[in-house]
């Protein structure tokens, strides 16, 4: 790194030092911009990399809230309002034991630079709870959800922060959520996305983000003069993004072979078609059962359950496109090294942040197309801010209307990112090229609004 960003990386370790995630994240951002620091020495002089690492405004709040039996119980509340340079705060809420304030500054920070990369106004934010709502029932989540939203409602609104779903935040929490805030605020605004489509909602928004990694694969592939059709997928994870990365590869024509949640995963060598994915669709959305029920419906299919090693199986299945999409740090060295011995083409982060560095530089050396979080996870967060717009302009736009807009904004999204790189001397490194793209545009906007 040049000496300006390891004093920067140095600085934040030193002021966080309890946060892994949120400085693997800084580190990787920082190496990759080493050019843009050469190249605009304005940025030391005003101090950027210092100030896009802290936070403009961190709320934490208790949220206290009462049990089907009468029991109380208290859980943290937080939202992390990253970066405000380009338009309103824009992240979604994550519910899960995992939320501690270092990983949803991870999450904050990376989201700064994926919604630049959207080319859509908005600024980068996260937040969420440690409450878990795996089997409670509908009334516990739903006094939760509005002793959350009573914490929260003052330091949210249209023009300033728009929250999403998550992890564990799903279109019921979000209508919880939606119908406290315009309780308490008396008004009904674009306050959140990921809406029910019959009250604001946007149609394409529970697909978006498992599309736009799709979308953004084809893009890679297309450098090369290849595509999805006819390619084995892996894919990890069975929630909301995995689900729909499965639906939209089987339209393109491919077979996706895996999928998996925190139990252990499964392995479907006739591939997971339209009736299977339903049945994993009915299992996870209403059952809320484990995916290990997907080989007692389906007897070819091989289930194995999580070991708790270094390596995850499920990455040692031949692919030729891997598809990460549960959660953060999954693909490890061995992993990715299982991966490349298998010969996979492409790998598509669909997660935030689901390959380790020592993954990355494996992925990088071997050639494999590699499309970071920040870019091809996009989608999400893309057709979020088209809820925005709709509910600004009060229309619902039709579902072939949205889909090709999301289309059209990963093909530009690929586009800015392969430029990026090539124009700073690393051609086809999708990783640097997203972290510039995203990091110029907020940088330049924090330099024109000066010191704030």
């Amino acid at each position: 790194m040049s000496s300006y960003a390891e004093r920067a990386v140095a600085a934040v370790e030193e002021r966080n030092p309890h946060e892994p995630e949120f400085l693997q994240a800084v580190r990787e951002v920082y190496t990759s911009i080493e050019p843009v620091l050469r190249e605009k020495p304005v940025y030391e002089s005003e101090q950027i990399l210092e100030r896009i690492a802290e936070p403009e405004r961190v709320i934490m709040f208790r949220v206290p809230w009462v049990d089907d039996a009468g029991g109380v119980h208290v859980n943290r509340g937080f939202r992390v309002q990253m970066n405000s340079a380009i338009g309103p705060y824009k992240g979604g809420l994550r519910f899960h034991p995992s939320v501690y304030l270092g990983l949803l500054k991870f999450l904050a920070f990376e989201q700064v630079f994926k919604n630049s990369l959207t080319t859509l106004p908005i600024g980068g934010a996260k937040g969420g709870s440690n409450f878990d709502p795996k089997g409670r029932s509908d009334a516990e989540v739903r006094r939760f959800c509005q002793s959350f939203m009573a914490g929260l409602y003052s330091h949210i609104g249209q023009f300033t922060d728009v929250p999403a779903g998550d992890i564990g935040v799903g279109t019921r929490e979000i209508g919880y959520l939606f119908g406290q805030y315009k309780r308490l605020t008396n008004e009904f605004s674009g306050a959140l996305t990921g809406k029910g489509f019959g009250w604001g909602g946007s149609l394409i928004r529970p697909e978006a983000t498992g599309y736009g990694a799709v979308y953004f694969a084809e893009e890679m592939l297309g450098t090369r003069g290849d595509g999805v059709e006819g390619k084995t997928c892996l894919v990890s994870g069975s929630g909301n993004v995995a689900q729909y990365t499965v639906e939209k590869l089987n339209q393109l024509g491919a077979k996706t072979l895996t999928m998996s949640d925190s139990s252990g995963f499964v392995f479907d060598p006739d591939g997971i078609d339209a009736e299977k994915l339903a049945f994993v669709m009915e299992l996870k959305n209403v059952r809320r059962a484990r995916i290990a029920a997907y080989a007692d419906k389906y007897p070819r299919a091989i289930y194995t359950p999580s070991s708790g090693g270094d390596a995850n199986p499920l990455w040692a299945v031949p692919g030729d496109l891997a598809f990460p999409s549960a959660t953060q740090n999954e693909i490890g060295g061995k992993d990715a090294a299982n991966l490349i011995g298998n010969r996979v083409i492409a790998v598509t982060e669909g997660a935030n942040m689901p390959t380790t560095p020592d993954g990355i530089e494996l992925f990088r050396s071997a050639d494999v197309l590699f499309g970071p979080a920040k870019a091809a996870n996009a989608g999400g967060v893309t057709v979020s801010a088209l809820e925005m717009v709709q509910d600004s302009m009060r229309v619902q736009w039709e579902r072939g209307e949205v889909d090709e807009r999301l289309r059209n904004i990963m093909r530009n999204i690929h586009s800015s990112v392969r430029d990026a790189a090539e124009r700073y001397g690393h051609s086809g490194d999708y990783l640097v090229g997203a972290n510039i793209a995203g990091f110029v545009k907020v940088a330049d906007a924090m330099l024109d609004e000066a010191v704030v």
